[in-house]
């Protein structure tokens, strides 16, 4: 018992001062020019705010060619599945 007790108060003090890590998505608008061409889509972020999401998805979005128009909200996991149609192709895209 007396050995276990240290691990037991290790793993708790690990369990307890952990990174805590919530999943965070952000659905957004980007639009492409010619031809124009638009979409909605979602794409997990690690920034849980609009303004650090979006400075985080905009670079991503550029690099594929596309211009990030609005960002819609940011938010968790429960509501991922809720978006998932009307993302299409681009849900989890970038």
């Amino acid at each position: 018992m007396t050995r276990t007790l240290p691990l037991l108060a290790t793993a708790l003090t690990l369990a307890l001062t952990g990174p805590v890590s919530a999943a965070c998505y952000a659905d957004y608008k980007a639009k492409r020019d010619n031809p124009l061409r638009l979409h909605y889509g979602v794409a997990e972020v690690t920034a849980c705010d609009p303004q650090g999401a979006a400075a985080e998805l905009a670079p991503r979005l550029q690099a594929a060619g596309w211009e990030l128009l609005d960002l819609v909200s940011v938010f968790g996991a429960d509501r991922l599945e809720e978006k998932r149609a009307s993302a299409g192709d681009y849900f989890l895209r970038y």
